[in-house]
C-alpha cells in the first residue's frame, strides 16, 4: 500500500526552514470532510470495545447468558477485529477505498443497531463477530486517508485527530457506557452509534472519490497466508481471552486451540518468508526502528488495554462501584488528552521524537507505580492523580512512536508496516489482559495463604475480633450463639479475601509499570528519524 509515502517523507524531513514558495498547499473542504469522517469512524470502532465491556454484566443478564459464556460477547468482536486489521490494506486495493470503507461503515452501523435487538447469546455472539470484522476496518482506513489525502504540512492535524480517537476513546468508553446503561438501559450503548455513524457515512459518501476496483488482485492473493493467519490469530485470541477462566492448559479445549495457533502461525511465518507476493512483509521486523518500535508498541498495548481492564475490576470488586461510577473515575484518563494530543504534533516539530516517547513511557509507568500500595480506602479520590499522569503519558507516546517506527518504510512495504503495527498493539492488549487475569487469580491465592497464617485463634487479636463479630450478629437477631460465631468466622474470611485482592490488584499495577519500563528500554535503541511532523501514527 503505497499510501504511506507522504508520511515517510514528512518523517524524514528535518526542521530546516522552508522557503516561502514551498508553502503548504491549501486543503479543500471536501478533503477535510473525508478525513474527519474517517477519524470519526475510527473513534466509534475503538469506543465500541470499551463501551460494551463496561456494561457486560447488564447485557449478560438481559439475554440470559452466564458469566463464563457471556465473555464471548467481547471475545467474538476482538477475534474478528484482530484478523481483519492486517487484511485491510490489501482489501482496500481490491475493492477501492471508497467502496471498501463505505460498505464496512454502513454494516458497522446496521450491526450495532442489530446487537441492541439480540434475543439470546448465540445471536449476540454472531452479530458482535461480524461487527468486529467491519469495525476493525475503520481504524486502518482512517490512517490511510490521513496519509494519502493531506499534504505533509497538514498531516500533523490529521494525526492529532487520529491519535485522539485511538487513546481518548478507550478511556472515555466506560464513562459513556456506564452512564447510558444506568440511566437508559444497555441497548443504548449500541444505539449511541447511530447518529454519529450516519454523519460519518454521509461525510464519506460525499467526500471520497470513486476509484475502479481491482478484482483481478483476488487471483494473485496470498490465500495460504490469509487462511493460516486467520486461523492462527483466531485461535490465539481465543486462548488469551478464555485461558484463565478455563484453567489454561488444564483445559483440553485450550490445549487444542494452542496447538492449532502454534501450527497455523508457524505455517504463516514460513509462507510469508517464501512466497513472491506475501500478505505481510515480515522482513521489516529486522529493521532496527521498526523492530524495536513494534516491541515498544506491543508493550504499550499491554499497558493501554490492561489498565482499562484492571481499574474497573478493582472499583467494582473492592469498592462496589456501579458502571456509571466507574466511568466517572476513568474519565480522568481521557479528559486531559483532549487538551494534550492537539499539542503533540507541535512538539514533534520542535523536539526529538524519541525524547517525547521516553517522557511518555516514564509518565505512563509512574502512573502505575503510584497504585502499588493500595488499601481498602483507595478509591476515586486516590486514583485521580495516577489517572491524570497516565493520560499525559499516553498522549505523548502514541503518535511519536508510530512516526519513528515507520520512518524509512518504502511505499511497497507501507501496507505491511501498517498492518503489523496495528495488529501488534491489539495483540499486546489481548496478552496483557490474559496476564493480568492470571496474575490477579494467582496473587490473590498467594496473599490469602500468607494472611491466613496470621489469622489464628492462637492470636489474641483474632479472638478479640471474632468475639466482636459474634456479639454483632447476636445483637442483630441471630439467636444461636454458635451460628453467630460461625458467621463471624465467615466474615473474617471475607475480610482476609478482600485484603488479599487489594494486594493482588497492587501487583497487577506493578506488572504494568514493569512492562512500560521495558518498552522505554526498547525505545533507547531507536535511531533518530529527524523531526517528524507527520509520521505514521497507527
Amino acid at each position: 500500500m503505497s499510501t504511506l509515502q507522504p508520511a515517510l517523507n514528512a518523517a524524514s524531513v528535518t526542521s530546516m526552514p522552508a522557503p516561502a514558495a514551498a508553502a503548504t498547499p491549501a486543503v479543500s473542504t471536501k478533503t477535510w470532510i473525508a478525513v474527519i469522517g474517517a477519524t470519526l469512524g475510527a473513534f466509534m470502532a475503538v469506543l465500541n470495545i470499551q463501551i460494551v465491556n463496561a456494561s457486560l454484566a447488564d447485557i449478560q443478564g438481559a439475554i440470559g447468558a452466564g458469566i463464563d459464556d457471556g465473555g464471548w460477547i467481547s471475545t467474538s468482536y476482538l477475534i474478528a477485529e484482530i484478523v481483519v486489521i492486517p487484511l485491510s490494506g490489501w482489501l482496500a486495493q481490491v475493492f477501492s477505498i471508497r467502496i471498501y470503507l463505505l460498505t464496512n461503515a454502513v454494516l458497522f452501523l446496521v450491526l450495532s443497531a442489530a446487537c441492541a435487538l439480540a434475543q439470546d447469546l448465540p445471536q449476540m455472539i454472531v452479530l458482535r463477530a461480524v461487527q468486529g470484522f467491519t469495525g476493525g476496518v475503520l481504524i486502518p482506513m482512517a490512517f490511510t486517508l490521513i496519509i494519502t489525502l493531506l499534504p505533509r504540512g497538514k498531516q500533523p492535524v490529521g494525526l492529532a485527530l487520529f491519535a485522539l480517537s485511538a487513546t481518548f476513546a478507550p478511556a472515555i468508553g466506560p464513562t459513556i457506557g456506564g452512564y447510558l446503561t444506568e440511566n437508559f438501559g444497555w441497548q443504548y450503548i449500541f444505539y449511541v452509534n447511530v447518529v454519529p455513524g450516519a454523519v460519518m457515512v454521509g461525510m464519506l459518501w460525499y467526500a471520497l472519490d470513486a476509484k475502479p476496483m481491482k478484482l483481478a488482485l483476488l487471483r494473485d492473493g496470498d490465500w495460504a497466508g490469509i487462511i493460516t493467519m486467520a486461523i492462527g490469530l483466531s485461535a490465539l485470541q481465543t486462548v488469551l481471552e478464555e485461558g484463565n477462566k478455563d484453567d489454561w492448559f488444564g483445559s483440553p479445549f485450550i490445549v487444542k486451540l494452542s496447538v492449532i495457533a502454534a501450527v497455523a502461525l508457524t505455517a504463516f511465518l514460513i509462507i510469508e518468508l517464501t512466497v513472491k507476493k506475501p500478505l505481510l512483509n515480515l522482513r521489516l521486523l529486522v529493521r532496527r526502528n521498526f523492530g524495536f518500535g513494534m516491541l515498544a508498541n506491543f508493550l504499550l498495548g499491554i499497558a493501554l488495554y490492561g489498565s482499562v481492564f484492571i481499574l474497573p475490576q478493582y472499583l467494582a470488586r473492592i469498592q462496589g462501584y456501579n458502571a456509571e461510577q466507574i466511568g466517572m473515575v476513568l474519565a480522568w484518563t481521557g479528559l486531559p488528552q483532549l487538551l494534550l494530543i492537539p499539542l503533540v504534533p507541535r512538539l514533534m516539530q520542535k523536539l526529538d521524537a524519541r525524547l517525547i516517547i521516553g517522557v511518555g513511557f516514564v509518565l505512563f509507568a509512574a502512573s502505575n507505580f503510584m497504585n502499588i500500595y493500595m488499601t481498602g480506602n483507595y478509591a476515586a479520590d486516590q486514583l485521580l492523580w495516577p489517572n491524570v499522569v497516565r493520560a499525559i503519558g499516553q498522549a505523548l507516546v502514541m503518535a511519536p512512536l508510530s512516526a519513528v517506527a515507520t520512518s524509512g518504510i518504502e511505499p511497497e512495504n507501507a501496507g505491511s508496516a501498517s498492518g503489523l503495527f496495528n495488529m501488534m498493539r491489539n495483540l499486546g492488549g489481548a496478552v496483557g489482559i490474559a496476564l493480568l487475569q492470571t496474575l490477579l487469580t494467582k496473587r490473590e491465592q498467594y496473599h490469602s495463604n500468607v494472611l491466613m497464617q496470621s489469622v489464628s485463634l492462637f492470636e489474641q487479636a483474632t479472638r478479640t475480633r471474632l468475639e466482636q463479630l459474634t456479639q454483632y450478629f447476636v445483637n442483630h437477631g441471630v439467636l444461636d450463639r454458635a451460628d453467630a460465631s460461625h458467621r463471624g468466622y465467615v466474615a473474617i474470611g471475607h475480610i482476609v479475601q478482600k485484603q488479599a485482592y487489594i494486594l493482588a490488584f497492587s501487583d497487577t499495577f506493578y506488572l504494568l509499570g514493569v512492562a512500560l519500563i521495558v518498552a522505554l528500554i526498547a525505545t533507547l535503541f531507536l535511531k533518530k528519524a529527524g523531526h517528524a511532523s507527520a509520521g505514521g501514527a497507527h
